[in-house]
Parts: C-alpha cells; structure tokens; sequence
C-alpha cells in the first residue's frame, strides 16, 4: 500500500453511561396515546392502497431514514409489521445505531456540536458492539438487518420491544440495512470489519430487491429518505424488471409516496427543470416521477413524521 492509513488502535472509547443523550423511550408515542394531529387529502387514498395491495398478496415496502426513529414511532411501525401490513423495512445505517441503542439503553441520539469538538462524537463502547453483530451476521451468510435484529432478540437487551430490527428478526418480515462507508460512527471504530459491512449490506441490497418482484400492485412508502432510498430502489427496480420482461410479466401498477418536508409544486407528476434545486431532491424525480411512468401512482405528503406516520397508521388499522 502506498499511502498511511489511520492507526485505530490509538483510539479512546468511552461507555455510553458518559454520554448526554438528546433522545429517550419517554419521548415515544404509545399506540393508545391520542395522535398528533394531521389531515391531508392524500393519506386516506395512500392507506386504502396499502390495505387493497395486503389484501392481493403484493408487496408493501417501507423505505425510512433514521430520523423515523428519532421521531418516536417505532411502536407503530412493529404493529404493522405484526399485522403483515408491512412485508419489508429498508434503512440506513444511522437507523440501525438508533435501533440498537434504543434496546440497549433505552436512549439514543448525542450532540454533534457539542462531541465533534472533543473528538469523542461516535466513539462509544457499547455502540460498537453493533460491528460484532455484523461479523458474527457475516459468518453464517446473513444480511446486515438480520444480523443485528438477531443480536438484539438473543442478546441483554431490556428495551427489545422498542426495536424494529428484533421485530423483523422475530416476525421473518426482512428489515433491510443499506450503508454507506464511512457513514456511521461504528465504522469509526477499532473492531470495524469493512469486508463485513459490505457483504452483509450487499446481501440486504438482495433481499430488497426480491421483495421488489413483487410489487406489482404493491406500495413503496419513503419516509424522509433523501437519497438512499430513492436509489436503492432504482437498482433494485431495474434488476426486478429485467427478470419480470424476460418472463413476460410487468412491475409497472403500484403506489409510491413520499413523506418529507421539502415543499414541492402541486404538479409533482412533471420532474421539475434542472434550473431549480429541487431537481437533485431524489425522492421526487425517482420515486414520484420515473419509476411510477409506465402505470404507478404516486402521492406526496409534506409534514412532520411525529405525525404523518400514526396518522397513516390509523387510517390503515381502522379500514
């Protein structure tokens, strides 16, 4: 090798118990709670899509990034899952670290600000025992998601019932991981296996894309996803397409919708011209215009998850 590469070995880890958390279990809804209010036109269109695509056997996906957690409503997204509303959950790194943390601790969530300046942000003890999860995943051929989801539901873990992760593992509804390198703070750490990373987060890639064959009549659901999900999908879509044309069949009618804060046209259906920002908010050319051409559906939902999320559920549970 012809460059230095950092010595790991010379790091400082500090246990969790150190941290000042910005996020804990007191600050998650219950399912009995009295929701956060929230109307919009599209939601009662978007639940009855889900329930009429569960009631044909065909695929709804929810693609989420991290701040879904952070916005407390982990509770509603395992009752659809234990439901078999939900038939798979794609996210990103950062969403497996709230997960595992929430489970662990029962809190979750440190200053950026305020830890990037000592240089403790990330580095902390029990954190990393996520990368021993993914080596031991990696070992015995499972997808990132099962992995952790495996070490939470075996493991000490007093919170277990508040992870996503567990529920997938206990429910066999895949709970897909997508990373990229040098994202989270576990690949700051000492005991972070790259070859286990990208093998387990390869064989998530897969998983996902299988559960894309069949979503025909089907609902992608992304929420707050900005770029992974939008592109994850893509691929995903692409591989499923070949295999479907050469077998004479479509994935062309299904429902996408796009739950964010970014404030698009009315006319969302039209990609909007490469002079305006809003050209690169992926979630918008690819999730409601590109994918969708040939016969889908897309809707777009602008509001805050804390209450778009139970919202929708409730909209589904009582259909």
């Amino acid at each position: 090798m012809r460059y230095e590469t950092f010595d790991r070995s010379r790091l400082r880890l500090k246990p969790l118990a150190e941290r000042v958390h910005d996020l804990s279990l007191s600050s998650f809804l219950t399912l009995d709670a009295p929701l956060p209010t929230f109307e919009h036109p599209h939601l009662p269109r978007i639940a009855q899509r889900i329930v009429a695509a569960r009631q044909r056997g065909s695929a709804v996906i929810l693609v989420m990034g991290a701040h879904l957690i952070r916005a407390g409503v982990s509770r509603f997204i395992i009752d659809l899952m234990e439901r078999g509303v939900l038939t798979h959950v794609a996210m990103n790194g950062a969403g497996a670290i709230h997960d595992f943390e929430l489970a662990l601790i029962g809190a979750t969530t440190e200053s950026v600000a305020r830890y990037i300046l000592s240089g403790e942000f990330g580095l902390w003890q029990e954190t990393g025992l996520i990368n021993e999860a993914i080596k031991a995943g990696a070992q015995d051929g499972l997808g990132m998601g099962e992995s952790v989801g495996r070490a939470i539901a075996q493991g000490d873990f007093p919170h277990r019932d508040i992870s996503i992760f567990q529920a997938g593992y206990r429910l066999r509804v895949p709970v897909t991981c997508h990373i990229g390198v040098g994202y989270d703070i576990i690949h700051e750490h000492p005991n972070c296996d790259g070859a286990a990373l990208g093998a387990t987060s390869y064989t998530d890639f897969l998983i996902f894309a299988q559960s894309v064959t069949n979503l025909e009549g089907g609902v992608l659901l992304n929420f707050g996803s900005a770029i992974m999900g939008p592109e994850v999908f893509l691929k995903a879509l692409a591989m499923a397409r070949n295999v479907a044309h050469q077998q004479g069949k479509r994935i062309a009618h299904f429902t996408t919708a796009v739950f964010d804060l970014v404030p698009l046209d009315e006319d969302y259906h039209r990609e909007a011209p490469k002079t305006d920002p809003r050209y690169y908010f992926r979630p918008w050319k690819t999730l409601l215009v590109r994918t969708v051409a040939e016969g889908g559906e897309s809707f777009y939902v602008q509001g805050e998850h804390r209450r778009t999320f139970p919202n929708l559920w409730r909209l589904i549970v009582d259909s």
